[in-house]
C-alpha cells in the first residue's frame, strides 16, 4: 500500500475494557479505498477493537490514528466529529421503524448540522439512488424487508461522505441472497466513493466471494491470515 494514504493506522497498541487488556501489541493499517475483514470467535476481542475505533471505549495504550483523529489523545468532545468521519453499519439496524426511509436519513443530516433543507434533500436522493431504493423513499421502515432495512443503514452510514466504513456483522440477520446483495452494495459504494471498509464477519463464504485481506482476533492478538 506504499504511496496510498492510510485512513487507519495502529502501532503497538493495547485494546481492552475497564483497564483490562484484551488485545496487545496491535499493529494494523487500512489504506484509502481498501476493504478488509476481521474474523474471530466470540470473546476474541473484535467488538472491543471496533468500539475503540469509533470512540465508545478508550484506547488503553499505544498510537492509533483513524480518519485524522488520534485515538490515544481523543477527548469526549471530539467523538461526535469522529463519528461523522466514519460510517457505521451494525447487525442490528437501529432505525426508527415508524418513520419513512427519507425521515430516517433526514434525521441524521439534521443531527450532523446540515442546515440547508435543499442540500439535505439533494444528498438524501443521491444516496437513495446509490442503494437503489429511490422508489421507496416514503415507505415506513417496518414495511421493508431485512435486506432493504440494511440498505437504509448503509445509506445512513455514507450520508456524510466518510473516509471509512466500519461494518460489524452487516449480514448477520440476513438470508444468503440478501447477504450477497448487501456485500456487493458495500463493495460497490466503497470503490466508487474511495471509502475504506472494515468488515467484522463470521461468514467465510462471503469472504471467498468478495476477497480482501483477512485479519484474525485470537489469543490476544490481531494477525493477518
Amino acid at each position: 500500500m506504499s504511496g496510498i494514504p492510510l485512513v487507519l493506522e495502529i502501532k503497538n497498541s493495547v485494546f481492552g475494557q475497564d483497564n483490562i487488556p484484551i488485545l496487545s501489541q496491535v499493529d494494523f493499517s487500512l489504506a484509502k479505498a481498501e476493504m478488509c475483514y476481521l474474523i474471530g470467535k466470540s470473546g476474541s476481542g473484535k467488538t472491543t477493537f471496533l468500539k475503540t475505533l469509533y470512540g465508545s471505549i478508550p484506547l488503553l495504550s499505544g498510537k492509533a490514528k483513524i480518519a485524522s483523529f488520534e485515538l490515544d489523545t481523543l477527548n469526549r468532545k471530539s467523538i461526535p466529529e469522529l463519528r461523522r468521519a466514519i460510517g457505521m453499519v451494525f447487525q442490528k439496524f437501529h432505525l426508527f421503524e415508524r418513520w419513512t426511509i427519507y425521515q430516517n436519513l433526514e434525521y441524521v443530516l439534521k443531527a450532523t448540522e446540515w442546515k440547508d433543507p435543499q442540500q439535505r434533500a439533494d444528498r438524501i436522493l443521491q444516496v437513495l439512488e446509490e442503494i437503489k431504493l429511490m422508489h421507496k423513499k416514503d415507505v415506513k421502515v417496518h414495511q421493508l424487508s431485512g435486506g432493504e432495512q440494511q440498505k437504509v443503514v448503509i445509506a445512513r452510514a455514507i450520508l456524510n461522505n466518510p473516509t471509512l466504513i466500519i461494518a460489524d456483522e452487516p449480514t448477520g440477520n440476513l438470508d444468503p441472497v440478501s447477504s450477497e446483495e448487501i456485500m456487493n452494495l458495500l463493495y460497490t459504494i466503497a470503490k466508487k466513493n474511495k471509502m475504506a471498509i472494515l468488515i467484522a464477519t463470521h461468514d467465510h463464504l462471503l469472504i471467498q466471494k468478495f476477497p480482501a485481506r483477512v485479519f484474525e482476533c485470537a489469543d490476544g492478538k490481531i494477525t493477518e491470515v
